[in-house]
């Protein structure tokens, strides 16, 4: 091979890379999507050189100027990519050479493409990772105006998929809020340990050049300069972690998925869809499918994968930078894409659910939902609970011989149960009674509902 080959590590080797190696361990089809933040860290980098010396005032502009076409390039999508390049780093600094000659070779002082990736990939995902709680702060903003709107919609409130008690819808949408709040503070603890600079850290040994880390970190916006230069070029606790909460939060919406493809087949009919959100079968004209939903519970477990990719791809590589870590993005950009995608269809699309509030009236009339109630008023009269819990049984097995809900007994017949209930027992056997009973913290009372609605928006604008 040519002294003069046009790879920027070949100048040990005397052979080509073989045309298929070639192909099979180039990145740049994948990880271009980079290259804007491989830009900033090139600016930031060459003005800590020319602060410190190593780049002069003229070699310093011609950078920041060659950088300027590039960029301006890629925006076009003029910038012709290279394979024989392998990445985007190599790609983004030979164009720079070829318009601005020598000055752009000296880019590269003091760093290497080891400490160069992994600050692009941080900086990348830093980016992302803030649209996504911006998205989720959306979501969730919807989610309380939807709680709002429905605070006293009574709907049956499910354990083991057998109706249990009944619930406000609003309660309902305020748990959906709990758990994308905490996929927010995931996400935000996430970000706090990733903002730290591996730049400078070179190829795994730190450089001898007396480069000013801080000063470079302080440009890059982060917190600051790693602390060991093996762990800063080979750590990517950081994508797993973000994957780790994208998961869990994909794991939300797949359940929130399920119970809106539940509600909104005719035999539930609690909810309908927006049909931008819908599908219609090639076959059979009354279909409505639920495809978003679906997809989205569906796409769930490619999320779940890449988690898995990301801890087997790392689990046995030992110090410093290994080529395993080039497998590091596709996974990566993929659990980015999927995320902020189902956000952006569930922030749209569960705010403007059409609730059928009849519907869900009616199925929490069924079941002997406010078991519960007489048990509870009857322990409030005196009796143990074991008591209570026994003569409630009795009650509900002869309204199921009867067809009869507990709420339509005579007082007689109640009192055949237990001498103790009295004719206030009907108050507390309503399905409205039931829920405005339980108006404390985290209860279903809708006033609860309302309360916590008007603190949760306090909330997610203060934090």
């Amino acid at each position: 091979m040519s002294k003069q080959d046009s790879r920027m590590w070949g100048g040990r080797f005397n052979e080509p890379t073989d045309a298929f190696v070639e192909a099979f361990t180039a990145s740049v089809g994948f990880d271009q999507r980079m290259a804007m933040v491989d830009i900033e860290g090139s600016l930031a980098h060459a003005k800590m050189l020319h602060k410190i010396g190593l780049l002069n005032d003229e070699e310093h502009a011609a950078i920041e100027n060659g950088m300027a076409k590039i960029q301006l390039e890629i925006k076009a999508g003029a910038f012709e990519w290279s394979v024989s390049l392998e990445d985007v780093h190599m790609n983004i600094e030979s164009r720079l050479t070829q318009i601005i000659g020598d000055a752009g070779k000296k880019l590269h002082t003091g760093r290497s493409r080891n400490d160069q990736v992994a600050t692009d990939i941080r900086l990348y995902l830093r980016t992302e990772i803030n649209q996504c709680l911006l998205q989720l702060r959306g979501f969730q903003s919807g989610l309380l105006d939807l709680a709002e709107r429905e605070a006293g919609t009574i709907l049956p409130g499910f354990t083991h998929m057998q109706v249990a008690q009944p619930i406000t819808f609003g309660h309902h949408m305020l748990a959906w809020f709990e758990m994308l709040d905490r996929d927010h503070s995931r996400l935000q603890d996430c970000l706090t340990r990733m903002n730290v600079m591996p730049l400078g850290s070179a190829a795994l040994a730190g450089t001898s050049y007396p480069l000013d880390r801080h000063y470079t970190a302080e440009l890059l916006g982060f917190d600051a300069p790693s602390r060991n230069s093996l762990d800063a070029v080979s750590d990517r606790d950081f994508a797993i972690e973000f994957c780790a909460a994208a998961a869990i939060c994909m794991t939300h919406m797949s359940r929130m998925a399920e119970e809106m493809v539940t509600w909104s087949t005719a035999q539930f009919n609690f909810v309908q869809l927006p049909d931008r959100y819908c599908t219609g079968s090639s076959i059979m004209p009354q279909k409505k499918n639920p495809d978003v939903p679906e997809l989205v519970r569906g796409k769930t477990g490619r999320v779940n994968g890449h988690l898995v990719c990301l801890l087997t791809l790392m689990k046995s590589q030992p110090l410093a930078y290994n080529k395993d870590n080039q497998e590091d993005k596709e996974p990566l950009f993929d659990t980015l894409d999927t995320l902020q995608g189902s956000l952006r269809a569930f922030a749209d699309m569960v705010p403007n659910l059409k609730v059928n509030r009849d519907s869900m009236y009616a199925a929490a009339k069924q079941g002997y939902a406010t078991a519960t109630d007489l048990a509870d008023y009857l322990v409030n009269k005196g009796l143990p609970f074991r008591d209570a819990h026994e003569v409630v049984g009795n009650a509900v097995a002869s309204g199921i011989e009867q067809g009869k809900d507990l709420s339509e007994f005579s007082l007689d017949e109640m009192k055949a149960f237990d001498s103790r209930i009295e004719n206030d027992v009907f108050d507390l056997l309503s399905l409205e009674g039931s829920v405005n009973a339980r108006n404390i913290l985290g209860g279903t009372a809708p006033a609860q509902v309302l309360f916590q609605v008007a603190a949760c928006r306090k909330m997610i604008v203060r934090k």
